[in-house]
């Protein structure tokens, strides 16, 4: 069994090298032990990437960085198939998605065709170029950033692909005085990442995500998890509002996020069992980008964050 404070060991490690963005550093150990993908969106300059690659140098494994762009192509990630004049044969040249630990940063300034080209390695861990079909490694993480304020050459990433992502966390400005502490670390020879940071070994993480598969919910919190779920595809049965703001609810990966990452969060606060609260803070970051609003809720200026408050609200807690 796997001790949770080698992860506490990590997640401090992280904060002293990433200010002011504790949310995100807790999401993404919880991806981590809940085996899925990030969806990181923020304005430019809130260290996004930085704190991923942080991570990434936290973690035994392959960490590829991949500048998302109008001109990129599908074999730019999956790989291709290349000609060897020697043997006569084609012989294939694994592409970036055959690294442990994969940043698609500003994934959105990519077309349609190259963003599809993630869906089946993100929800199947393996890739298919013509005919052959080849796994990808156990350990197998997509970290991707997006920008939401720049809308000239990008590409809105749809709803399948959204739905791929176990979390999609919102990063804001820090505080002042979070903000005065980035100053004093300029001061602050910056050390190496990739030798100041104890490193987890990947047998560590396998054993973390047993660990937490083991932490108990109750049958009622379940229940709790399946009532907000499907709240958010039938709504008129809690609140008219809610209703009049609702177009498409979350599909069962929801379900399925809820109660994963509900247990990595109980299991990195070492706590032996799922409370209310676990699944009530993870919410937003798993609801918020499987929710489709209706115009009504645009006239009315309410995002898929309030709308998730709302249902939090009137959602009965057993």
């Amino acid at each position: 069994m796997v001790d949770a404070r080698l992860f506490e060991t990590l997640r401090q490690q992280l904060a002293t090298h990433i200010v002011g963005q504790q949310h995100l550093i807790d999401s993404m150990l919880v991806c981590l032990l809940s085996d899925g993908h990030l969806l990181v969106e923020g304005m430019p300059g809130l260290a996004k990437t930085t704190a991923i690659k942080s991570l990434a140098c936290g973690i035994e494994g392959n960490f590829h960085r991949i500048q998302f762009t109008p001109d990129l192509l599908p074999a730019d990630l999956v790989g291709t198939d290349i000609y060897q004049q020697n043997t006569g044969a084609f012989e294939f040249c694994p592409g970036p998605l055959f690294h442990n630990i994969l940043l698609a940063d500003e994934i959105n300034r990519a077309p349609p065709k190259v963003q599809s080209a993630l869906l089946e390695s993100m929800a199947e861990r393996q890739i298919t170029v013509g005919q052959r079909t080849y796994p990808l490694p156990n350990l197998f993480m997509v970290l991707a950033t997006q920008n939401p304020v720049e809308h000239e050459g990008t590409y809105t990433l749809p709803e399948a692909q959204l739905d791929r992502f176990l979390l999609h966390v919102l990063v804001d400005y820090p505080s002042r005085s979070e903000e005065l502490a980035i100053l004093d670390l300029l001061e602050v020879p910056k050390p190496d990442e990739s030798s100041s940071l104890e490193r987890l070994t990947q047998a560590d993480i396998f054993k973390a995500r047993a660990a937490v598969r083991e932490v108990y919910i109750d049958p009622r919190l379940k229940e709790y998890i399946i009532d907000l779920v499907r709240a958010t595809r039938q709504p008129k049965a809690y609140d008219a509002d809610l209703d009049r703001w609702h177009r498409f609810g979350a599909s069962p990966r929801a379900s399925i996020a809820l109660i994963y990452t509900a247990k990595a969060l109980a299991w990195l606060e070492q706590s032996a069992y799922v409370t209310p609260e676990h699944i009530q803070r993870m919410a937003p970051d798993v609801l918020r980008h499987r929710l489709l609003l209706s115009f009504e809720a645009e006239a009315d200026n309410i995002s898929p964050d309030a709308f998730i408050q709302r249902l939090l609200g009137v959602v009965a807690i057993p």
